[in-house]
C-alpha cells in the first residue's frame, strides 16, 4: 500500500511546505531582495544551491518524523542529543515566535504601501485570522495551507516571469548597476546568504515536517510531498529573483518589491497581487503561531486557546514597534547562522547510523 502514491496527499504536503516558507519575506519580495537579488548573477547560483540543501533537509525531516514517529521540538533532539537538542529547542521556539511578528509586520507594510492604509490594520488583522485558525488544530491548518501553497506559488511565478520578459534585455545592466546601490544584504557574499536561508528556513522547518510525517500513512508520499515542495518554491525562488533583478532601479528602496513589480505590469494588478501578498503572509503565520503554542500545551485545552490569543496579541504589539525591513535583516540573518549549524548535525547522525547499519548487516552475514 505504501508504494501505491496518492497524489491528493502528495500536493497536499508540498503545498504545506510551500506555504509555510512562502510567508511576508517571500511574498513581498523584500527576503529574495535582500538574500539573492542584491547579489546579481551570483545570487542566482545561491537558489542553486537552496534548492538542493532544500531537497535534502525536507526530505531527511518529514522520513525521520515518519520512521521514528517524532514530533515537534524532540526532533532537534534526535539530530543534536540531548544537551544540544534542548538548545536548538528552545531557540527554535524563540526564532519561530520572532518570525511569526516578521509576518505581522508585514502584513501592515503591504497594506500600507499599497492602499496608503494603517499599518496597523494589516497587521491587527492577519493577527486575528492566524490565531482563529491555529485554534482549529494542525490538521486543519495542514487542509487550508496546503491547498493554498501551490496557487500561490503559480501567482508568484506567472508575476516573474511576465516582469522578466517584459524587460529581458535589463539583466545585463542591473548586474551591472546592482553593486554601485545602497542594498541591504543579508551576508557579505552570496554562498554565506544562500546558507543562512536555508538555516532560518530549516528552523521553521524541522519540527513541522517532522510532525506531518509521523502523521502520514505513506512514506512514499511524504518524501515525493517535501521533494515536490522544494521544487515548486526553488523555481518560483529563481524566477522572482531574477525578476526583481531586472527592475531593480524601480524597487531598490520599497518595503514589498513584489508590488512594485506588479504595479509596473498593470496597476490592477498591484492590487490582486496584494491580496495574494496577505494570503502569503496568512499561510506561514498560521503553522509558525501553532509550532509555539504547541510547544507549550496541548491541542483543544482552555491553555492552548488563551496560549494563542496571547500570543497572537503579543505577535500584533511587537510588530507594529520595528520597521518590516529590519526586522526581516535582523531576525533572519543572525537565526539563520545557528540554523544551519543543525545541517550538520544531521548529516552526522546520518553517517552515524548508516555506519551502525552497515554493521549490523554485516554481523548479521
Amino acid at each position: 500500500m505504501d508504494n501505491k502514491i496518492n497524489w491528493t496527499v502528495v500536493m497536499t504536503y508540498a503545498g504545506a511546505f510551500i506555504a509555510l516558507l512562502i510567508g511576508s519575506g517571500f511574498a513581498t519580495g523584500q527576503e529574495i531582495l535582500q538574500y539573492f537579488s542584491a547579489y546579481g548573477y551570483m545570487g542566482v547560483l545561491g537558489v542553486v544551491v537552496v534548492f538542493l540543501l532544500f531537497l535534502y533537509v525536507g526530505i531527511d525531516f518529514i522520513t525521520t518524523g515518519y520512521d521514528h514517529g517524532i514530533k515537534g521540538g524532540k526532533i532537534y533532539k534526535y539530530y543534536c542529543g540531548d544537551i544540544i537538542g534542548t538548545f536548538y529547542d528552545y531557540f527554535s521556539i524563540i526564532f519561530i515566535y520572532s518570525s511569526c511578528v516578521v509576518m505581522i509586520s508585514g502584513a501592515g507594510a503591504t497594506i500600507n504601501q499599497q492602499f496608503g492604509l494603517p499599518v496597523f490594520l494589516g497587521a491587527v488583522s492577519i493577527g486575528i485570522l492566524a490565531a482563529i485558525t491555529v485554534l482549529f488544530g494542525l490538521n486543519r491548518i495542514v487542509d487550508v495551507i496546503g491547498r493554498i501553497g501551490p496557487l500561490l506559488i503559480v501567482l508568484t511565478i506567472i508575476l516573474g516571469i511576465i516582469s522578466l520578459v517584459r524587460s529581458p534585455e535589463s539583466m545585463t545592466s542591473s548586474n551591472e548597476l546592482i553593486p554601485t546601490l545602497d542594498l541591504m544584504t543579508a551576508s557579505t557574499n552570496w554562498f554565506f546568504a544562500a546558507s543562512s536561508y536555508v538555516g532560518f528556513c530549516m528552523l521553521w522547518l524541522a519540527a513541522f515536517m517532522s510532525s506531518l510525517g509521523a502523521s502520514a500513512k505513506s512514506k512514499t508520499d511524504a518524501k515525493l510531498g517535501a521533494i515536490c515542495g522544494a521544487t515548486g518554491f526553488s523555481v518560483a525562488l529563481i524566477i522572482v529573483t531574477i525578476g526583481i533583478m531586472v527592475n531593480i532601479s524601480d524597487l531598490a528602496d520599497s518595503m514589498v518589491p513584489t508590488l512594485i513589480l506588479a504595479r509596473n505590469i498593470h496597476s490592477s494588478l498591484a492590487v490582486f497581487f496584494s491580496g495574494i501578498v496577505v494570503a502569503g503572509i496568512y499561510t506561514t503565520t498560521v503553522p509558525l503561531l501553532w509550532q509555539v503554542v504547541a510547544r507549550f500545551s496541548e491541542e483543544g485545552t482552555t491553555k492552548f486557546k488563551a496560549n494563542t490569543i496571547i500570543l497572537a496579541t503579543l505577535g500584533i504589539i511587537i510588530g507594529l514597534s520595528v520597521p518590516f525591513d529590519r526586522l526581516v535583516n535582523i531576525i533572519y540573518v543572525i537565526n539563520g547562522y545557528v540554523g544551519i549549524l543543525l545541517l550538520g548535525f544531521m548529516v552526522a547522525k546520518r553517517i552515524r547510523t548508516g555506519i551502525v547499519s552497515e554493521g549490523i548487516s554485516k554481523g548479521a552475514d
